[in-house]
């Protein structure tokens, strides 16, 4: 699929670090993150009944071997192909986490067509591997293979409201698909950095700081354009190959074909209030447990997070949003405080539409060096066990980030999405340079690991992890053995195969 699994390092799909100081009180340029609890309306129970078997036609004939030719996949593209050593190569290739400037595809082509993308795939699939890429936010870096060939769909970025839907390019980025959202007075939930690529975000599931209240993206998805590993165009839908349409709606990028076009139904765009409140020094455990009790009990219109910043001692704020005027949400943000221990130092309350609340969550551009990973939280963990975690690491942050509401009504198999059932998403994030990188991974381990100790298991595929234990259970549950078959009936051949793929 479009969009490598994972992103960048963020909140609700990609938070700009920057972005969710402000969110908390700091004076930054962006958000903070999500999170909820078992108080919001009980999810359903994962259904039991057994999903329709799925069938395949004949394999396609054997894959080529032997290098593509170059000049011949050239010669097909309305976009371009650029090697190592061209001019515009070394930008060309380069991803949002400069971890990865290392990496070197054996060629980028920037596809400007569907026609572009089968050409790609019919000219190089068996030959080498494949990665398509919208907003270059792998946290693993998977949408910059070594060796590989980059299918970068980044020009294939319109966004075209019509009525209710939008229909959505691969290629175009949250900044864009928001300003198009709100002039036609629409809107969809999505992540907040605003160079972050509809499609990855969507793939994977796509939190968003209006989950609670409206779903996953993927859960707004009606349809999508697919080319498969056989160069064929698709349309996936509930109606049309219902099996990929199922395995598109959380099964991560990178996964089954290359989606080229989505199709969402949207919303009537709300406006907004948006807050921030920043807690003493030392109130950090205090703070975590009032607040999982309180987004527990909270309306699915209130949307809110805690960023735990690591030191001695551990930071602590809070923030989010809500779907209503500043009076309901004060309200409910006086209950928070009441039971937190501590009064806040800073607490900031503002009205927004749509568009401005967006953008009021949307990160910087700029590219950023990091490790991160996640965990997933479906019942009230030990705060002080948590904290303790956080405590000494400074650079580090944990972003506790709600779920439930909306997100937690379709049952835990109606789509590839898994986490149905959680009280939050945890991510781990910390920065790092080529010279630290290793030491960071180490920590952030560390992290990883204590966080399961604590009750915190699972993961979340779009903050991809090539070192979390047992990653396909922890992405998918039990929907990864479907997952698997879907991929090999559209993909018999591996042809979109990657180091966390889900025939890996």
């Amino acid at each position: 699929m479009t969009g490598q699994p994972g992103g960048r390092p963020h909140v609700f799909d990609y938070l700009d670090r920057r972005a969710f100081l402000r969110v908390a009180g700091v004076s930054a340029a962006g958000a903070v993150a999500a999170a909820c609890g078992p108080g919001s309306p009980t999810a359903p129970a994962a259904s039991t009944a057994t999903p329709p078997p799925i069938t395949s036609g004949p394999p396609p004939s054997r894959l080529p071997t032997g290098p593509p030719n170059w000049d011949d996949l050239r010669s097909k593209l309305a976009g371009g192909l650029l090697r190592p050593g061209s001019d515009g190569y070394a930008t060309a290739k380069r991803a949002f986490n400069p971890l990865f400037d290392g990496n070197n595809p054996i060629a980028v082509v920037t596809a400007s067509s569907v026609q572009d993308v089968q050409a790609c795939i019919q000219g190089a699939a068996g030959r080498v591997a494949l990665a398509a890429r919208s907003g270059g936010h792998c946290y693993a870096g998977y949408s910059v293979p070594e060796s590989g060939l980059v299918i970068d769909v980044s020009a294939m970025n319109k966004v075209d409201i019509r009525g209710t839907q939008a229909v959505i390019g691969a290629g175009a980025k949250l900044k864009d698909v928001y300003a198009g959202l709100a002039q036609a007075g629409r809107a969809l939930p999505a992540g907040s950095c605003p160079t972050v690529g509809i499609a990855g975000l969507t793939l994977g599931g796509g939190i968003g700081v209006l989950s609670r209240k409206y779903g996953l993206t993927c859960d707004h998805l009606s349809s999508a354009q697919v080319v498969t590993a056989d160069g064929k165009l698709v349309t996936a839908s509930a109606s049309s190959e219902p099996d990929l349409f199922w395995a598109l709606r959380g099964g991560g990028g990178g996964n089954f074909g290359i989606v080229t076009e989505f199709t969402f139904d949207t919303d009537p765009a709300p406006n907004l209030t948006v807050f921030s409140l920043h807690f003493p020094s030392g109130s950090a455990a205090g703070v975590l447990g009032a607040w999982q009790a309180w987004i527990a009990a909270m309306p699915p219109e209130l949307w809110a997070n805690i960023v735990l910043s690591g030191g001695s001692p551990v930071q602590c704020r809070v923030g989010g949003c809500y779907v209503g005027p500043p009076s309901g949400l004060n309200t409910l943000l006086n209950n928070l405080t009441a039971n937190a221990g501590a009064r806040p130092t800073q607490r900031t309350v503002k009205a927004l539409d749509y568009l401005g609340a967006m953008n009021y969550f949307s990160g910087s551009s700029a590219r950023q060096s990091f490790v991160a990973s996640s965990r997933i939280i479906t019942s009230p963990v030990d705060p002080a066990k948590i904290v303790a975690l956080a405590d000494g690491r400074a650079g580090m942050d944990l972003l506790i980030d709600g779920l439930g509401g909306k997100v937690g009504e379709p049952a835990k198999d109606a789509t590839a999405f898994w986490h149905r059932d959680a009280l939050a998403s945890v991510q781990i994030y910390a920065p790092a340079t080529a010279k630290t990188r290793s030491k960071v991974a180490r920590s952030v381990g560390d992290v990883v690991a204590g966080l399961a100790a604590a009750g915190a298991g699972g993961g979340y595929v779009n903050y991809i992890d090539p070192a979390l234990p047992d990653w396909k259970a922890a992405y998918y549950g039990d929907n990864a053995k479907r997952l698997q078959d879907v991929s090999k009936k559209y993909d018999p051949y591996n042809v979109f195969r990657f180091g966390q793929g889900v025939v890996a």
